[in-house]
């Protein structure tokens, strides 16, 4: 950001209307992404949490505490000017989606994927009107190509903050359902991540916790909530 420093230098915020949308001003300035565009976000609710983001910083600024402002600088910056490749990327998660992808053994394992992964399948099939094969074992198999040119649709119809959303609730669980699954209204974000939690949560059942790895997780799961809250800011 232009504004970005190692302290705080304004005295005050201020969530304003602007021209396409809403803009945070710190003593009148605008805040600007780190390749120097105003930063203008869709709803005035995004505005305002970039705002309590900023007032919140009190000597050093700490752009860790402020995901709001990081995604909305991620969207204007990294997004919105590649829009189609990230489309791409992210809805090519389909042909390998993490639900779609079972265990042979055990009979316990099977069973737990089946009954958390199965209902999420079906409604792809029939919410998303793209159903997809299941698979056992780790090899790639593609998908059936109009499942897939479905799928890409539903995700181009995401504007470029949506997208940055999105981008983490796929990248994380690591399946394009769940991420629509969570922006549809069909889980929230801590269902999302229990459901994509399955196979590691049988391995620590089996072999015991490993402290970085749960720290590890710990993180990956509160960037999927702050996810969800953007996308929710977008509405």
């Amino acid at each position: 950001m232009s504004e970005w420093a190692a302290k705080r230098f304004w005295k005050n915020v201020t969530a304003d209307d602007v021209e396409g949308g809403f803009a945070v001003h710190l003593d009148g300035r605008p805040v600007c992404t780190p390749l120097k565009t105003p930063v203008v976000v869709p709803t005035r609710a995004m505005a305002e949490a970039m705002k309590t983001e900023w007032e919140a910083q009190v000597d050093k600024i700490d752009p860790l505490s402020m995901p709001v402002t990081r995604a909305a600088n991620a969207a204007l910056d990294k997004v919105a000017t590649q829009h189609a490749e990230v489309v791409d990327m992210l809805a090519a998660y389909g042909d390998s989606d993490l639900l779609c992808y079972r265990a042979e053994s055990p009979a316990e394992l099977v069973t737990k994927q089946a009954e958390s992964w199965d209902p999420l399948v079906d409604w792809s099939a029939t919410e998303l009107r793209a159903p997809l094969q299941l698979r056992t074992g780790v090899m790639h198999k593609p998908q059936n190509p109009k499942a897939l040119e479905t799928l890409h649709g539903h995700v181009s119809e995401l504007d470029a903050f949506r997208l940055t959303a999105f981008h983490d609730l796929v990248a994380i669980t690591g399946s394009l359902v769940l991420g629509l699954a969570v922006i549809r209204g069909r889980l929230d974000s801590a269902q999302a991540w229990d459901v994509s939690r399955i196979d590691e949560q049988w391995q620590i059942a089996q072999w015991g916790a490993d402290d970085e790895a749960e720290a590890q997780a710990a993180l990956k799961k509160r960037d999927l909530m702050r996810a969800e809250a953007f996308y929710l800011l977008c509405a």
